[in-house]
C-alpha cells in the first residue's frame, strides 16, 4: 500500500475508533493478528477497545504524528477522556485525562497484521491524583 493510502487507511481507522464503531474492525484488522508481540485475534482487539470505552466512555484518539516505512506505520496519538471506571491501574476521580499513546503497526493486504501500543500509565495516575 503506498504511503498516502496507509495514511488514509489510518485516518479511517481512527474515525471508526472515535465513533466507537468496533464492529467495523474487520475492515482494519486481520482475523489473526499479533497484538503486543503475542499471537491474538481481531476479537481480542475489539474486546480491548471495548474495555477502554467501558472505562472511559468519552475516550478520544487524536493523531499527532504518523510515520510510514513500507508496510509499517507508527503513530503518536493524544488520548483524552474522563474515566468512570478503573483504567490502566488508576481509579476514576471525575477528572479528565490527556495522555500520549505510541502505536506501531504492520499492514498486510490492507489490514493490520501486527499491532502494539504504549500509554503513559504513570502520567494517567498523576493526572487523576490531581
Amino acid at each position: 500500500m503506498p504511503d498516502t493510502d496507509l495514511r488514509d487507511f489510518y485516518k479511517r481507522y481512527i474515525e471508526a475508533l472515535n465513533a466507537h464503531e468496533f464492529d467495523r474492525m474487520d475492515e482494519f484488522v486481520h482475523e489473526s493478528v499479533v497484538l503486543h508481540s503475542e499471537p491474538s485475534s481481531r476479537a481480542a482487539v475489539v474486546a480491548q477497545l471495548k474495555s477502554i470505552v467501558d472505562a472511559v466512555p468519552d475516550f478520544h484518539w487524536e493523531t499527532q504524528e504518523i510515520a510510514v516505512d513500507g508496510d509499517r506505520l507508527a503513530a503518536r496519538l493524544l488520548n483524552t477522556g474522563t474515566p468512570t471506571r478503573e483504567w490502566l491501574g488508576a481509579a476514576p476521580t471525575g477528572r479528565s485525562i490527556e495522555i500520549v499513546e505510541y502505536a506501531i503497526y504492520r499492514i498486510r493486504d490492507g489490514r493490520f497484521l501486527h499491532m502494539s501500543a504504549l500509554h503513559d500509565a504513570e502520567d494517567l495516575r498523576r493526572q487523576l491524583a490531581g
